[in-house]
């Protein structure tokens, strides 16, 4: 049996000799995980396919529960983002991201496009500001989205705010007298610029964008109890 997707590589592990195994985020059936033989040879047809962030269209044969790719068609390699070390790292996370939130046989459509579209940004403008938000879309669709409006506990409004908490049972920001871990107010309004929301033009910073990042690495590694390596590597660079 053979299936054609459309697909991004999100992960390529070695193989025996000259083989991978991808793990395949696609449009039409989720996350897959698939076999992909020769690839490590010098001038293997393949190759292209198992580099990181390929977006193609794979054919597939499946036998039993085993997936292989026998051919891909590639539509976009996003070649810049592995030619720079901080968008690589950015996109690496928007990858990582994608595949903690994903699991194998679940739909997961509007997820595979808003990576598509991240992987572009990043390509065209860097990484914080694309990467940010694609974390926030992809959390929200996901079903832990965070809240940065007033004050999830008390509803006190948080613009123009000095001390902000964070509560990460709840994803949501808080004033100073509610519950939460200390968050800054770059942080939140990194976040509401980065949601398309009204934010203060003073407290837009490159740090602000670093600690949003941060408070994101943070949530993710709560809500999933994982640790998101790709984002600390980003972070450390930028």
């Amino acid at each position: 049996m053979e299936l054609v997707v459309n697909g991004i590589t999100l992960k390529a592990v070695d193989y025996n000799e000259n083989d991978k195994i991808l793990t395949l985020l696609t449009a039409e059936r989720g996350k897959i995980t698939a076999g992909i033989k020769g690839v490590k040879k010098a001038g293997a047809k393949l190759k292209f396919a198992a580099q990181p962030f390929c977006f193609a269209e794979f054919v597939l044969a499946k036998r039993g529960e085993k997936y292989t790719v026998i051919n891909a068609a590639e539509c976009e390699s996003f070649y810049d983002l592995r030619t720079d070390i901080n968008k690589f790292y950015a996109a690496c996370s928007a990858a990582e991201a994608a595949n903690a939130l994903t699991y194998e046989g679940d739909e997961c459509r509007e997820i595979f496009y808003a990576l598509v579209k991240a992987l572009s940004d990043m390509c065209n403008a860097g990484g914080n500001q694309p990467l940010i938000a694609f974390l926030l879309d992809v959390l929200k669709k996901s079903g832990y989205g965070i809240s940065a409006e007033n004050c999830a506990a008390c509803g006190k409004p948080l613009a123009g705010e000095n001390s902000l908490r964070f509560d990460l049972d709840a994803g949501a920001f808080t004033c100073g007298e509610c519950a939460g871990t200390g968050a800054s107010r770059v942080t939140y309004n990194a976040i509401r610029k980065a949601e398309g929301k009204p934010f203060e033009r003073d407290f837009i910073t490159a740090d602000g964008e670093k600690r949003a990042l941060r408070l994101l690495r943070e949530y993710f590694s709560h809500k999933l109890n994982f640790a998101f390596k790709s984002l600390s590597e980003y972070i450390r660079l930028i």
